[in-house]
């Protein structure tokens, strides 16, 4: 009996979970194959970016090992650029820029989402993102990198272009990531006496208001923290061109400045269109048991999937594209994969809001944990404790601890690592729609690819169309 083969495509939140619940639960009964396609061999937590950003927290501690966590997965180093749902068949570039076809039985694609860049001029030449862990360790040395050049500068104009940064998104990327390298600069700029008051840091977003998601009251609050620090919080304005030495925005005003950060929301992944199955504004449309329809053997889940929120009130709602949301669809996938396999029903995926969390660094932080609002001390460590359990390892929990417990009694560095002289790409261009393939393109580099297999197996191709190749 030739054994199915399950295929995740993505290792963030929803793939990894995914994946731990088939490793848990696929036995002797069910017997089957599990390959993961992902370009890292990592999964990253990111709501502890900003940490990594200002250097609170150091990039291998949000890292977890996907080789560490995974027994039976095996791993196609790669990206998966296209899907060809006919021939049940993923197209792969891998990391060294060869082209290989993947077969499948079941398929759960959870490739997640990359940065909104709006077409605005100068911003994809001039923005950085904070999306992933090159970003966020080029931003912190580029930080640096300013005020030293500042400091070592005699005009006036380049000192005030290097010492102001504009963070645009009022999220809980944008909010933390101002926040935590506010306190950055200011440790900083004890080095830098002579340009300390020249440090301006500005926080915009064409909202009304701040984290909408947690109410107006902890907005506030957040607000206030944030111009505390000297954060100038400005909303119901955007940015409308950008050089690499001045920002316009909509109200008119040019400000000088050499960085801008761009955390102004998500958009789904390229993949989900260039499948050609139905979407809804770029997530591909599912069912509430997260199976595509007409495509049963096809499961989608996390930030590029549209699966219906049974527990909104509204009709057509869509669960929003959080962590907590792609961590708890992981599981559900997995049992309705193995489920499938056995000719068994499905099981419809319910969402129940646990709260949100936002860590602004130093001894504050706001939280809505099961409806109540806390900031503060409390919150902070309501938002800390979240962080550690969410953590899916035990290596990176006591390394995010250590960090934190460091940081609060030894204090802070504030040394650059090397990475502000060369370049990151673009965050614009870390997923570029032109390089995903439609399911015909797909056919036709298939055709000349090699598939790959198990040593089991004579090929990759679905157990159902083996004896047809």
């Amino acid at each position: 009996m030739v054994r199915p083969h399950i295929v995740v495509v993505g290792g963030g939140f929803a793939g990894f979970t995914t994946l731990r619940r088939l490793e848990q639960r696929l036995g002797q009964r069910t017997p089957a194959d599990i390959t993961l396609i992902t370009p890292d061999d990592y999964m990253l937590y990111q709501p502890l970016l900003p940490q990594v950003a200002s250097g609170l927290v150091t990039p291998q501690s949000i890292a977890v090992s996907l080789y560490r966590r995974l027994s039976r997965t095996r791993i196609v180093p790669g990206k998966a650029v296209g899907v060809d749902a006919a021939s049940q068949m993923v197209l792969v570039r891998t990391i060294a820029g060869e082209t290989t076809a993947v077969g499948y039985d079941r398929l759960v694609l959870a490739p997640g989402s990359m940065t909104r860049a709006l077409d605005i001029p100068g911003l994809t030449a001039y923005g950085h993102g904070n999306k992933n862990l090159a970003e966020a360790v080029y931003l912190r040395d580029h930080a640096l990198a300013q005020l030293e050049l500042s400091d070592a500068s005699h005009d006036p104009r380049e000192r005030e272009e290097r010492c102001r940064f504009i963070v645009v998104g009022g999220g809980y990327s944008g909010v933390e990531t101002a926040a935590t390298m506010a306190l950055l600069c200011s440790e900083a700029a004890r080095r830098y006496p002579d340009i300390a008051p020249n440090i301006d840091w500005h926080l915009i977003d064409i909202a009304p208001r701040l984290l909408p998601e947690l109410g107006e009251d902890l907005g506030n609050r957040a607000m206030a923290v944030l111009r505390k620090r000297g954060v100038n919080v400005e909303l119901g304005v955007s940015v409308s061109n950008i050089t690499e030495r001045e920002v316009t925005l909509t109200d008119g005003r040019t400000l000088p400045c050499r960085t801008l950060i761009w955390t102004a929301g998500v958009a789904p992944s390229p993949l989900m269109e260039a499948t050609g199955l139905p979407t809804d504004r770029g997530k591909l449309k599912v069912r509430a048991d997260l199976s595509v329809p007409g495509h049963p053997e096809i499961l989608a889940i996390g930030d590029s999937a549209a699966v219906p929120d049974l527990s909104a009130h509204e009709d057509h709602a869509a669960c929003p594209p959080t962590a907590q949301v792609a961590t708890r669809q992981g599981p559900v996938a997995a049992d309705n994969v193995i489920a499938s396999l056995r000719g068994e029903p499905l099981t419809d995926f319910h969402h129940r809001d646990l709260g949100l969390v936002v860590d602004l660094s130093g001894k504050d932080a706001v939280a809505r944990p099961f409806g109540f609002e806390l900031s503060g001390l409390p919150g902070l460590a309501v938002t800390r404790a979240q962080h550690l359990i969410s953590l899916p390892s035990g290596p990176a929990r006591a390394r995010v601890a250590a960090n934190w417990a460091i940081r609060y009694l030894l204090g802070g560095e504030v040394s650059r690592l090397g990475f502000a002289l060369n370049s990151v790409d673009s965050f614009a261009d870390d997923d570029a729609r032109d390089q995903y393939l439609t399911a015909e393109q797909v056919r036709q580099e298939a055709a000349t690819a090699p598939l790959r297999g198990f040593a089991s197996d004579a090929s990759s191709t679905p157990s159902g169309q083996r004896q047809h190749r």
